[in-house]
């Protein structure tokens, strides 16, 4: 699976405040996510964040292509 940052995905487990939704904001080693939530921002390696998402929400690579 290709990510991209701004993308929005549904994770496997809630967080905390109720929310599975998270908008990815940093990628590299490790993948940097914001609680769609909240607003808290989690770091997380690669292998465990491609494990822990379940499907694509919102891709920003097919939003960026519909404003055009």
């Amino acid at each position: 699976m290709i990510y991209n940052i701004g993308d929005v995905v549904q994770m496997k487990k809630k967080h905390p405040c109720g929310s599975d939704t998270w908008q990815i904001w940093r990628m590299g080693m490790d993948f940097g996510i914001k609680c769609m939530g909240c607003g808290r921002k989690v770091m997380l390696p690669r292998h465990k964040f491609e494990k822990s998402v379940k499907k694509v929400i919102r891709s920003e690579k097919n939003t960026n292509l519909e404003n055009r």
